[in-house]
């Protein structure tokens, strides 16, 4: 008798708006695919439905949404540390308020991890900056106090270069840019990544946000280019990236965000790149696509089903080739229909592929 496999199990996180819909596609999806490569595959749901921005605005009142953000934070914080603690490698979270993401973030140290095409891989240091830190409030002023730090831009570096070697493996990353405001730090910061660089036999190329954006304009991507940013750029910039190099749109991707911190080491939370839509919630009409591609990523690389993104990508060519989609998408049909004709093209009939043998 063989020796016994463990089951494999995924942490899932809900936030509001089209939170709820979108994680009955990725639990119907995951199931699916794990019955089609005969695993069973365990899912850990947290049990706070966690706030959207538009949710937190209705709550009312600015104490009432600063202790809400907290109390999502630290709770969502939990929930990571507590699947790390049990061995879960993967999470994946519909999109939750931005305020309580980044103080999670900021704690167990994350970056932002998307190939954007075969020659650019971004990675967003989601650790550091503006988007971190913390508010004091005052009649009529907020005050944000947030840090930048050697140590953290080692790990976001170091990092980086490692995936970048982990994409391109038979050469590496042939240009590295890194993309951040660092005149307004003293040159403290331009100083710490030349030790870094020079730490990591790299060579590292460092930008003012418009001087990259000028670049990229101007001369294009390099092959095998990879892009570390601060959020104050990338955020802005991800979307931009994905559709002047990579012809996709945000409501069709999904990115990883990798946690750093030792406590979570190998923690890895799926996401949508679209945010919560709240305005769609409940009519059926939010696209499933990034959603389905994340199911079938954490299947094949977290869940040892081998296949499930090459049997993803051609179930979702064979729906949009049929016409089948959301309004979004220029389609006519609706969330369930959608996941159903995709779910229908991953069945294994004799015409098929599937998804162990992808």
């Amino acid at each position: 008798m063989g020796a016994h496999r463990a089951r494999p199990v995924v942490g899932l996180a809900v936030g509001r708006g089209t939170g709820g819909e979108l994680a009955d596609v990725f639990e119907t999806v995951l199931t699916r695919i794990g019955l089609l490569c005969s695993t069973e595959i365990g899912i850990t749901r947290s049990p706070r439905t966690y706030h959207s921005y538009s949710s937190l605005n209705d709550a009312g009142g600015t104490e009432r949404i600063r202790r809400l953000t907290e109390e999502d934070a630290d709770h969502y914080e939990r929930f990571c540390r507590e699947q790390a603690n049990a061995g879960v490698s993967a999470v994946f979270r519909t999109a939750i308020n931005a305020q309580s993401l980044y103080l999670v973030r900021e704690r167990l140290q994350a970056v932002k991890v998307d190939p954007v095409t075969p020659s650019l891989l971004l990675v967003r240091d989601e650790a550091q900056g503006f988007y971190t830190g913390e508010n004091q409030h005052t009649p009529d002023t907020v005050t944000r106090t947030m840090v930048f730090s050697k140590e953290i831009t080692e790990k976001v570096l170091t990092f980086a270069v490692r995936r970048a070697w982990a994409e391109w493996p038979d050469d590496g990353p042939a240009r590295i840019f890194l993309a951040y405001k660092f005149h307004l730090l003293d040159g403290a910061f331009g100083a710490w990544v030349a030790e870094i660089a020079g730490r990591l036999g790299v060579a590292v190329e460092l930008g003012q946000p418009d001087t990259v954006n000028r670049n990229l304009v101007e001369h294009g991507l390099a092959p095998r280019t990879l892009l570390v940013a601060g959020n104050e750029w990338a955020d802005i910039m991800h979307v931009v990236l994905l559709a002047a190099f990579g012809g996709e749109r945000q409501e069709n991707r999904y990115t990883e965000n990798v946690h750093l911190h030792p406590a979570v080491d190998g923690l890895v939370e799926y996401q949508t790149v679209h945010g919560s839509a709240d305005d769609l919630a409940g009519t059926g009409r939010v696209n499933p696509t990034a959603t389905l591609r994340a199911a079938a990523a954490i299947a094949e690389r977290h869940a040892g089903c081998p296949g499930a993104i090459t049997a993803m990508e051609q179930a979702l060519r064979e729906a949009r080739d049929r016409g089948v989609g959301t309004p979004d998408a220029g389609g006519r049909h609706s969330t369930t229909e959608v996941v159903a004709e995709v779910l229908d093209a991953l069945d294994p009939a004799p015409d098929r592929v599937s998804v162990a043998g992808a």
